[in-house]
């Protein structure tokens, strides 16, 4: 088979390293890809949101398959101009989408199909968002309705940095439309944690457990990114968290998707804050999480194309997903400055000094004149398999040394806080 992928980070990179192990793949291109991809697929420039491009670029290729990474062109409708073009792809459909591409349309959802979640307040201006406060304590957690690259939600520790903050979003437009609609929300306090799961709208496989790692400094201080890293399994699931999770989270879900008649296929990344042995929904993303991903590829003990395949023709049911007994941790590199401004185009050395049982994957890399150089806030993961966590964090933390670029950055407590 030919198959495209969509994407160029970590992300992407994880899903190439478990797609290229499938013997189905004759072919494996990717739009616009990395320098990590282009050792294992054929890259080609282009722009993930320029979905009549790709659509070219499958019928002038023969492409079989389509995998997409990103949430922007699923929100675009690229499944389903693929799909009605007669062509196979791997992702929720546009409607499905809107359950990350608008938080409003995700909370309404949850509430209508007693998904448990935060107590919230949607707001369109400015002065009904101030006076909405009222209605909370403190921390309050401010989100864009929109996509906004992972910089639409601020948890505020006081009244004066929310008006900081709804003015930024609302007033002087820091995130452009993606803040047209503001949700504010309670603060949940417990364990956060990630759950990926495959899902074609009639079955729901939950993917083994991962740990994000979310704030920029040790000790979770600091402020969000897009994840510093990642364990799996996560080592603060409280014991029958599982039996919880498939009762009051994955069936209502998986039932809210069929009241609805919303065709889903793909993966549904729930973000979930446990406390007590109870859960409640952060956030649904429509697609792999970041860096979830990269340990959960590396987990699983299957062929990826195949699974992908029988989800997207809704057989999830007849294929057993089968994940490795190892453990395994991500851990990011990330440019001096993240998540605020940081520069790019510094030179990266070391990767061909690794250890072979380390992998990593690219993040934000570039080819420039045939050297490796830092291209984004999160530049390189750092990822291993073991058999406990003191072994994993020993085996990245020491690998991690032997990489060297100006201004490197990380956390040095993955998988311990």
């Amino acid at each position: 088979m030919k198959v495209l992928l969509i994407g160029s980070g970590g992300r992407e990179h994880a899903i190439a390293y478990a797609l290229k192990k499938s013997p189905k793949i004759k072919e494996l291109h990717a739009i616009p890809g990395n320098p990590g991809i282009s050792e294992l697929a054929t890259c080609h420039a282009g722009d993930v949101a320029d979905i009549d491009s790709i659509l070219k670029f499958v019928k002038e290729n023969e492409i079989d398959f389509t995998v997409v990474g990103p949430e922007v062109p699923l929100c675009l409708g690229l499944v389903d101009l693929l799909e009605d073009n007669g062509y196979k792809a791997f992702g929720p459909r546009k409607l499905a989408a809107t359950l990350e591409g608008s938080k409003a349309f995700a909370k309404e959802f949850m509430v209508k199909h007693n998904i448990p979640t935060a107590l919230y307040k949607e707001v369109t201006n400015y002065n009904d968002a101030v006076n909405a406060l009222a209605e909370f304590s403190y921390p309050v957690v401010i989100k864009a309705d929109g996509l906004a690259a992972g910089k639409g939600v601020v948890i505020c520790d006081c009244y004066e940095m929310a008006i900081g903050t709804l003015k930024e979003m609302m007033l002087e437009n820091s995130l452009g439309d993606a803040a047209n609609k503001i949700i504010l929300e309670e603060f949940l306090t417990g364990y956060e944690c990630s759950l990926l799961c495959f899902v074609d709208g009639d079955t729901i496989i939950p993917m083994v457990s991962a740990k994000d790692h979310k704030q920029i400094y040790d000790n979770n201080q600091g402020p969000n990114t897009g994840g510093m890293g990642t364990v799996s399994p996560n080592p603060f699931l409280p014991k029958g968290i599982d039996e919880v999770l498939e009762e009051e989270v994955l069936k209502p879900f998986l039932e809210g998707l069929k009241k609805d008649n919303i065709d889903y296929r793909g993966v549904v990344f729930i973000g979930l804050m446990i406390d007590n042995n109870k859960p409640k929904v952060l956030e649904f993303n429509v697609r792999f999480g970041d860096p979830e991903t990269q340990v959960i590829m590396l987990r699983l003990d299957c062929d990826l194309l195949d699974v992908m395949l029988h989800i997207s023709e809704k057989r999830l049911k007849d294929i057993e997903v089968k994940f490795k007994d190892e453990e395994a941790i991500c851990l990011v590199l990330a440019s001096n400055g993240y998540p605020g401004k940081y520069e790019k185009g510094k030179l990266i050395l070391g990767l061909d000094n690794l250890p072979s049982d380390i992998v990593v994957f690219h993040a934000g890399t570039k080819l420039v004149d045939g050297k490796l150089v830092t291209n984004g806030g999160r530049v390189l993961n750092v990822c291993a398999l073991a058999s406990n966590l003191d072994e994993l964090r020993e085996k990245v933390y020491k690998a991690s040394e032997l990489i060297t670029f100006e201004g490197k950055y990380c956390r040095k407590d993955i998988g311990l806080n």
